[in-house]
């Protein structure tokens, strides 16, 4: 069958793609950037789409030539610029979904929604996941409407920060609701995708769409999920705190502002609602029950150490913020600026000079820490740091040696700040 799919990018749009070339058929991607996709497999081709702006039919119809289905696996967990989600949940996807019911070569769509883009949907996350079914409902398409609930899979961001969270010593639990999940497993997820694909699920006598829950095989809470995946990491229990619900809110209206977190109030709404659904389609469709949570950590070693390093990392890296800012505010007069001057004359810099090596070095100082702070790509501030920093400890071992034999240490500890910098040099992606 030669399909296009959309969002192949995505974490789960990557697991699709490789199960679809594996099933043998023929792969049309819409992607952003086709040159950045270039492949040499046989059956797979990379066309270029944009769904903040492809929101007409007619540009979706003359992409559908030879098209016999479609999967649509667009979507975006927070907003950002053009990337919205009316544009990205709603608009261009009615329109695909209108191209689809135009074309005639198209025998069906699966559209990858969200559990819980229902009636009772309140955010825009869901509510514009929604509309999109919804348009896509109303078509006379043969559709199914596919809403996992959390999908967990090694390489996959959330799954990252859940296990993460359950590495951790200390849990916390966001307010007092039950805020109950249904966990599904990435594979599970694709296996349903295919058993649709290989007609697995017929719709029902008169019916042109089907909503399709995926979900794991047992509903818990929150805190339960992430209990289950630290005993899967082998690990003891964790001891949780329970924060009062004002509380809550207030870290989730903060979490908005900070990059990369899945925390905010809109999250925490879905949580408190609940996340759950009746496993018998996707049994029906994998020709067996969903993989239980037990069964999601296949290497807990392996599982524990990246878990471990994803806050681990992330708290040494701000340690090292912290050292440099510090400095800086040191230099620029905490410490007595003669006492500073003083320790430079004695490395041998002339009086003249001074305060331009003194303040231009804690000006340096300053731009490193902000620039580890906030900048995406750090490798090079590593190298600088790693390279400022022996330089330093030469110079003084050799100019100001009672700093080398300080009982104190001022001096020796550089070595194990060396060795944290060259770890995150490395580890840096």
């Amino acid at each position: 069958m030669r399909i296009l799919l959309t969002g192949a990018s995505g974490f789960i749009g990557q697991h699709v793609l490789a199960a679809l070339l594996a099933d043998g058929h023929h792969v049309v991607c819409a992607v952003r950037r086709p040159e950045s996709g270039a492949s040499a497999h046989p059956r797979l081709t990379y066309i270029h789409a944009d769904f903040a702006n492809d929101t007409e039919q007619s540009v979706w119809l003359a992409r559908l030539s030879g098209v016999e289905a479609v999967i649509n696996a667009v979507g975006i967990f927070r907003e950002s610029g053009k990337q919205s989600f009316a544009r990205l949940h709603t608009l261009a996807p009615c329109a695909l979904f209108a191209a689809c019911a135009a074309a005639r070569e198209v025998r069906m769509v699966i559209q990858l929604s969200a559990l819980g883009a229902d009636a009772g949907a309140d955010t825009p996350y869901h509510l514009s996941k929604k509309a999109a079914d919804d348009c896509l409902a109303a078509l006379p398409l043969r559709a199914w409407i596919v809403q996992p609930s959390l999908v967990y899979g090694p390489d996959g961001a959330s799954a990252r920060v859940l296990t993460g969270l359950a590495s951790m010593p200390l849990g916390v639990r966001l307010g007092r609701a039950p805020q109950l999940v249904q966990p599904v497993h990435i594979d599970d997820v694709v296996g349903a995708i295919l058993g649709l694909l290989h007609g697995r699920l017929p719709l029902p006598p008169g019916a042109t769409s089907m909503r399709v829950p995926l979900v794991g095989p047992e509903a818990l809470s929150f805190t339960d999920y992430l209990a289950r995946l630290r005993a899967g990491m082998g690990m003891g229990r964790q001891a949780v705190l329970t924060l009062p619900d004002a509380l809550a809110r207030l870290l989730a209206k903060a979490g908005r502002w900070l990059p990369g977190a899945l925390l905010d109030e809109d999250a925490l709404r879905m949580l408190e609602r609940g996340n759950t659904g009746d496993p018998a389609l996707i049994t029906r469709l994998l020709g067996r029950p969903p993989t239980p949570i037990a069964a999601f950590i296949g290497a807990p070693r392996a599982a524990r150490t990246l878990a471990k390093l994803g806050w681990l990392l992330p708290l040494l890296r701000w340690s090292i913020v912290a050292v440099w800012i510090a400095t800086a505010v040191v230099s620029f007069g905490l410490y007595p600026v003669e006492q500073s001057y003083a320790l430079l004359a004695r490395t041998g810099i002339p009086p003249a000079w001074q305060p331009l090596m003194l303040y231009g070095a804690a000006s340096f100082d300053l731009l490193l820490g902000l620039g580890i702070a906030l900048l995406p790509r750090r490798r090079p501030l590593w190298a600088a740091q790693l390279a400022l920093i022996g330089f330093y400890t030469v110079v003084i071992a050799w100019k100001l040696p009672e700093f080398l034999f300080h009982p104190y240490g001022p001096l020796t500890k550089n070595l194990p700040l060396l060795a944290a910098i060259w770890l995150l040099y490395e580890m840096e992606e």
